[in-house]
């Protein structure tokens, strides 16, 4: 059942469609347009060929399908590009032990955001942004986590990790306008999450209440350009089916601003799998193999691979270098969540 006035009723075969047509309308809206005859501004350039490519015309283009158009971060209230580096490490002071207790506030509300250019979701979000804040301490600190109702529906937080019974955001129901504390000791030093764990769980999770938790060895693990990646979906139609497919929210986002990063420069990617409706997604990297940590767990690698496979709440800790400058993709190896938005550029510079 749709949210009438709130998400674009299409499908993703619709959306897709609209890559071959250039433009759609959809009960009297207008659709995303995903046109073949044009790149948008900050993509890759034209591969060199045949006349057509010379114009940038090329449909046979990876990146020829890409909605036309940009979100404007102002318009959702936060900017994808930030949310990679933005880790929230709390409000630190010093316990009578000598520990770190690090204090957070959190705030669930309904919030209107636009996943692609033109395409609307009345989301569920933490403190205004899908995914919420990421959560970021070390191993042994004291976490207090002041969460605040300001939404429409009853909502909790359920932190991935280990801690007492009564902090694990399944029982406490918070009702709207109501609030709650959580706090306990972070433990293990790993890449987690957290979500909302009311019923149903699969609508509280898929709106939007979801954010990363990384907790840092006691030990710091090499320097190196740290990027913190969701991957989620979002089903504009409510018909089981996600139309639009994206990392930190909007669809083709680091397609049309590439991530820059250096020749030969440490990457660390802090990955989470969210996305509800299918029962895997995955991550790509062309070009290169990177170092898998699974959970983030162990400072001893898995494996060394270009391509890995995430069930729901599975994230991984990705190592990887470049050893040559260029423009190359990343994105889910299921063709059709590439095509839906899953997709961006690692720019490497000298």
């Amino acid at each position: 059942m749709s949210e009438k006035g709130k998400e674009i009723p299409i499908s993703r075969r619709d959306f897709l469609k609209a890559s071959a047509v250039g433009a759609a309308l959809v009960g009297g809206v207008g659709l995303a347009r995903l046109r073949p005859d044009a790149s948008p501004a900050g993509t890759l350039p034209p591969t060199q060929g045949g006349p057509d490519h010379e114009h940038g015309h090329d449909p046979h283009s990876p990146m020829a399908n890409m909605a036309v158009g940009d979100v404007d971060p102002a318009v959702n209230g936060f900017d994808p590009s930030a949310i990679l580096t933005d880790f929230d490490y709390g409000v630190p002071t010093t316990l009578p032990n000598g520990g770190t207790l690090r204090e957070y506030t959190v705030v669930a509300a309904d919030k209107e955001i636009e996943v692609a250019p033109g395409v609307k979701f009345a989301a569920w979000t933490y403190n205004g942004r899908v995914p919420g804040p990421t959560i970021r301490c070390r191993e042994g600190d004291r976490v207090r986590v002041r969460f605040i109702n300001a939404g429409s529906h009853p909502h909790t937080i359920h932190f991935h990790g280990i801690h007492p019974a009564n902090m694990d955001g399944v029982f406490e129901i918070v009702d709207p306008g109501k609030e709650f504390v959580y706090e306990f000791d972070a433990e293990p030093f790993g890449l987690h999450l957290y979500h909302c764990h009311t019923l149903p769980l699969k609508r509280h999770i898929h709106k939007g209440l979801y954010g990363g938790f990384i907790i840092d060895p006691k030990v710091d693990r090499p320097p190196a350009r740290e990027l913190f990646m969701m991957m989620n979906g979002f089903d504009t139609n409510f018909d089981g089916e996600n139309e639009v497919y994206a990392v930190n929210t909007v669809a083709f986002h680091y397609a049309k601003h590439p991530i820059q990063i250096k020749v030969n420069e440490l990457v660390r990617m802090y990955l989470i799998n969210i996305t509800e409706f299918d029962p895997i997604n995955s991550i790509h990297i062309h070009a290169n193999f990177f170092n898998l940590y699974r959970t983030g767990t162990s400072l001893t690698p898995d494996a060394f691979t270009d391509t890995a496979m995430f069930a729901q709440a599975e994230r991984g800790i990705l190592e990887f270098k470049y050893k040559f400058p260029g423009r190359y993709m990343f994105h889910a190896h299921v063709s059709e969540f590439t095509e839906l938005g899953w997709m961006g550029i690692f720019e490497v510079v000298e």
